[in-house]
């Protein structure tokens, strides 16, 4: 049944925030995206160009919503380079979303470049309940550390914390996520991990909660066409990224041989990572 949701909707983008040289924050209005739950995906068409799946990012206006671009490919080029008025269309927003337990009261968000973007709607989301969070941020060096003053913002009067983690030590503790995670959490006790970042990353975290039995949820990033399930390019083993996801928990992960080990290209061939 066609809805709202699946309809191409033009929007316009009133501002730009230059997050990095090679990331910038788009944002428009559009009650739909506003009102996405954390970790739910937009199709963002780019006219004449591509269309692209993208999670939708946290924006405090009411009624408006963002989307984060790194400047990668042609499409995602094209999107970075738009600017203050110019028009994009957006269908979605699209997928499951992070979900909570009702006894959880210690939970810790794990991301890494683009990837924090579902995690900082959730941040937004936990901070107004009763449960408790600390925010992972993993970047290769200062220049690259994503979204750190939001969530400073989001922190503030909480007993929420961030910490944040740079390949080169140039910023916060020197190493990796997974690094930062390992130490936390031989000192504190966590009901869940949540996490979205390069899958790499996201599958050493899910080892580390499976050695620690801390609940898991991984929100997966696929090459996607067409966002609702017809095209099946987002495959991995027998469940679409786009319908059954893009957030699996820890048993359908154990469950997943290809995540962490297989991705496919455009053309739908399975490579090794």
């Amino acid at each position: 049944m066609h809805t709202d949701i699946d309809s191409i909707r033009t929007v316009v983008i009133e501002q730009v925030i230059e997050e990095t040289p090679s990331i910038k924050t788009l944002i428009f209005k559009d009650p739909l995206s506003y009102n996405a739950k954390p970790g739910q995906f937009l199709m963002v068409w780019i006219p004449r160009i591509e269309e692209l799946p993208m999670s939708v990012m946290l924006s405090k206006k009411l009624g408006y919503a963002a989307v984060t671009i790194r400047k990668h490919g042609i499409g995602s080029t094209a999107l970075f380079n738009k600017k203050l008025n110019d028009v994009i269309g957006i269908r979605g927003p699209y997928g499951n979303s992070f979900s909570i337990n009702n006894n959880a009261k210690n939970v810790m968000l794990a991301g890494g470049g683009t990837g924090l973007v579902p995690l900082m709607r959730f941040a937004n989301f936990l901070t107004n309940s009763k449960i408790k969070y600390t925010l992972i941020i993993g970047a290769k060096t200062k220049n690259e550390v994503l979204f750190y003053n939001l969530a400073k913002q989001l922190v503030s009067k909480t007993s929420n914390k961030i910490i944040v983690t740079t390949d080169d030590g140039t910023f916060g503790i020197k190493g990796k996520v997974t690094d930062a995670i390992k130490y936390i959490i031989n000192k504190e006790k966590f009901d869940f991990i949540y996490t979205c970042g390069p899958e790499m990353m996201m599958k050493n975290i899910f080892t580390i909660s499976l050695d620690y039995s801390i609940r898991f949820q991984a929100s997966l990033e696929r090459y996607m066409k067409c966002g609702i399930g017809i095209c099946a390019s987002c495959c991995i083993g027998d469940k679409l990224v786009c319908t059954d996801g893009t957030i699996f928990n820890e048993k359908q992960l154990s469950i997943m041989p290809e995540f962490g080990t297989f991705f496919r290209d455009k053309s739908g061939r399975k490579s090794r990572y």
